[in-house]
């Protein structure tokens, strides 16, 4: 019998992806202990929380080794807790650089690990498929191309459908919307989405703003920011200039994804986001010089924007490092706004990503896999 369960989510959407996982697998298994990193939406879910996600949410490779103290005593303190109180399974969920050393330290105490939304060894390095064969028992990928690379190197893989499918959700009307937010029905908006970390705020934040408001004079949009959920708008609204039309949207950031006529999105899976609800967008992202130069040495991809790689090919320009500056993004957001064919092409393109998607129902084929993988014989 399934009786605990080890949980680790590093991020802002690995908390809402493991939240949805916990309850469907409290359904199945309703006394099962829940306990490891995670954050708010993971803690209502039932889950404890040994270290709260955002105490671990780094980005980068100088960002990460400035921190290393930190997350190697949070490595040690976890290592203790899988002897002490050793889960019948160990559930790592996205977070790379810190679920793969884990799985190695989870293999040494002979601990079954179910990896879902896996690695993105396809853009850093296939080879690494192989290494994983030997940290984990179950894969439970979120796009189809990935299960088909795990199933080459023998690897237990089951492709769930994208956990997207069972989470965007946008009811009200646009002028519902509008209405809830102060936000005038009749006129175009401009939709900034600038990520969850606040060093990546810090970098990318005050460019978007600085296009916003150029934007607003040659095309006469409004702009509204969408907060993420555990930042707050305070956290924004210092780099927002005085007297600014710019309005903060909390709690109602999918809705500002749908509503938007145009949208500015740094990199992650707010890019894939956006793109489900057809709103043309533009991808930027802006990191320390040293850490974009050790990642583009190891990327093997054309494209960093989810959306993009999801789609196969440039759907929404992308605008990184030097590229993400104010003239660039007015040009390529005002060609969203003003040429029609450019716009509908987008839409349409958009479109076909949700079809790649999957059906819903990805967390309660995980939940499945936990269960069935902590009872196997």
């Amino acid at each position: 019998m399934l009786e605990r369960v080890m949980m680790i989510a590093g991020e802002a959407s690995g908390d809402l992806h493991g939240a949805r996982v916990i309850r469907e697998l409290k359904r199945l298994r309703p006394s099962v202990e829940v306990y490891g990193i995670g954050g708010d939406h993971m803690r209502q879910e039932g889950m404890e929380l040994l270290y709260h996600a955002s105490s671990l949410s780094f980005m980068g490779f100088v960002e990460v080794v400035k921190h290393l103290s930190l997350i190697r005593e949070v490595e040690s303190r976890l290592e203790i807790v899988l002897v002490e109180r050793p889960p019948d399974v160990l559930v790592l969920i996205d977070y790379p650089g810190f679920n793969l050393r884990f799985a190695r330290k989870a293999r040494r105490h002979d601990i079954r690990v179910l990896y879902y939304i896996s690695p993105q060894v396809w853009a850093w390095h296939k080879g690494r498929v192989k290494k994983m064969r030997s940290l984990v028992d179950r894969m439970k990928v979120v796009f189809p191309f990935e299960a088909e690379l795990y199933k080459k190197e023998g690897i237990n893989v089951e492709f769930v459908g994208h956990p997207l499918a069972e989470s965007l959700r946008s009811t009200m009307t646009r002028e519902e919307f509008c209405e809830s937010v102060g936000l005038a029905v009749g006129k175009r908006i401009l939709g900034l989405f600038p990520g969850s970390r606040k060093q990546e705020i810090e970098k990318i934040f005050p460019t978007m703003i600085g296009a916003s408001i150029e934007l607003q004079k040659k095309h006469d949009v409004q702009v509204a920011v969408g907060v993420a959920p555990h930042l707050g708008a305070e956290e924004l609204q210092r780099f927002v200039p005085a007297g600014s039309p710019v309005v903060l949207v909390e709690n109602r950031t999918h809705e500002l994804m749908r509503h938007a006529d145009a949208a500015i999105v740094t990199s992650g899976t707010a890019t894939l986001e956006t793109g489900w609800f057809c709103t043309p967008l533009v991808v930027v992202y802006k990191t320390s010089p040293v850490s974009f130069f050790i990642g583009r040495m190891l990327v093997d991809i054309s494209n960093i924007g989810l959306v993009n790689i999801v789609a196969g090919k440039t759907v929404a320009p992308e605008f990184l490092q030097g590229e993400m500056t104010v003239k660039n993004l007015v040009g390529a957001v005002g060609r969203i706004l003003i040429d029609d064919a450019y716009r509908h092409t987008m839409k349409v393109e958009l479109a076909q990503i949700r079809q790649k998607l999957g059906q819903a129902g990805a967390s309660a084929r995980v939940a499945q896999g936990i269960v069935e993988l902590g009872e196997a014989a």
